[in-house]
């Protein structure tokens, strides 16, 4: 069995992340303003992930979405990363990792998801429940045009579990494929009916349960290089599905698609899992060079790279955490911190907080990591980092 040192997965995965030069990711890492050489950019990066996963909060300057790209893309306008959804832009919204912008043609790979959603994760059967609100919604958009989820009638209520009869509905309309998103303005939904948004070859193209996992198996591995079975699998949130992973995983292994590896991990312990064989070749590459410069970037605490918090303790030795829920008096770093990527390790986190109306972007707090972090160079990342990022949202750095 193909065995794996911690720097060399931690090198492919920054590799796969398209986190180093563009002669390793074969993806731009400049892409200036918002225009269509930017727009390709983007959507280049989200093919490689397989998605783009969205969140609301925008403290920072810049909601998570855009906060991915601007880390990869210098010189993108984080405007562009709130409006890639757009009519005839090969894109669509719908559950991924989370709620997230995918790539057109994973529409289809998500037919076991739309009918299991016919019954709402959270709120059950809603539509069943409530056949004639559903059934005027769809009439509604249907005669008049797509609809933006704010417009929608009903009596509002308080926070998410509270929301209006008809935005649920539309919620679960949208998660049973009925309706699909066809835009979003100011972060805002705009509904419309599934076969005016996605294309009709897209839509129509049948693709097995069994077929589906395997492509999905394989476009998670795309994007994190070497991973663990549980790291594929929340990848896309497949959950009970452990048996069918397997079972594709298996089946990749014979074909000669995927290899297993053992990855000797930062505390120097053996984990299992999966590579796409092509990779291997590549990581042998980047573990006989330095692919990446000690500048340093902000990494969204939502990016693809950092999710994984287990993986991230295994390849960077970097206990990632966030504490947007805790209470501020029990927050050991901040609401909503980034942390700071500076050659092939994470370095440091920062609390932002953006202040639109005076032009300035103010450092809450930084944390330095222990040892590695409070070295010259990785300090010099910090502020090269943090130029960087007020920079890219027009606002003035104020420590």
């Amino acid at each position: 069995m193909t065995v794996l040192s911690a720097r060399t997965v931690r090198r492919l995965a920054l590799c796969k992340a398209g986190l180093l030069k563009t002669q390793w990711t074969g993806l731009a890492n400049r892409a200036a303003g918002g225009g269509s050489r930017a727009r390709k950019a983007a959507h280049a990066i989200i093919r490689r992930f397989g998605y783009l996963q969205l969140d609301t909060v925008s403290i920072a300057g810049a909601r998570s979405h855009a906060i991915v790209l601007l880390s990869r893309l210098q010189g993108f306008d984080p405007e562009l990363g709130e409006c890639l959804l757009q009519p005839g832009e090969p894109l669509f919204e719908y559950w991924g990792h989370e709620a997230s912008w995918m790539p057109m043609d994973l529409y289809p790979l998500f037919a076991f998801r739309r009918a299991e959603f016919s019954h709402h994760p959270w709120w059950g059967d809603l539509i069943g429940q409530h056949p004639r609100v559903a059934r005027d919604l769809l009439q509604k958009i249907r005669d008049e045009g797509p609809l933006r989820a704010a417009d929608m009638e009903g009596r509002g209520g308080r926070g998410w579990w509270d929301l209006k009869l008809s935005k649920r509905i539309a919620t679960a309309l949208w998660s049973s494929g009925e309706l699909a998103i066809r835009e979003r303005r100011s972060f805002q939904r705009i509904y419309d009916l599934t076969e005016r948004v996605i294309p009709e070859d897209v839509r129509s193209a049948e693709v097995s349960r069994a077929d589906a996992v395997e492509r999905l198996v394989l476009r998670a591995l795309d994007g994190h290089g070497w991973a663990a079975s549980s790291t594929i699998s929340q990848t896309w949130r497949l959950k009970n599905m452990r048996a069918e992973i397997d079972a594709a995983l298996d089946r990749l292994m014979g074909a000669g698609t995927v290899e297993e590896a053992v990855m000797i991990d930062t505390a120097g312990n053996r984990r299992k899992g999966f590579v796409r064989a092509a990779d291997l070749e590549l990581a042998g590459r980047l573990d006989r060079t330095r692919p990446r410069l000690d500048r340093g970037v902000l990494l969204s605490p939502f990016d693809p790279i950092l999710w994984d918090r287990q993986r991230v303790e295994q390849l960077f030795g970097f206990h990632q955490v966030l504490e947007i829920f805790k209470p501020a008096s029990q927050r050991r770093y901040g609401y909503y911190c980034l942390p700071v990527l500076a050659g092939e390790h994470l370095v440091a986190r920062c609390d932002l907080k953006a202040d639109r109306m005076a032009g300035r972007l103010r450092v809450l707090s930084m944390h330095h990591e222990p040892g590695i972090g409070s070295s010259t160079v990785a300090r010099e990342a910090c502020k090269f980092a943090l130029k960087r990022y007020s920079t890219a949202l027009q606002l003035a750095l104020q420590d």
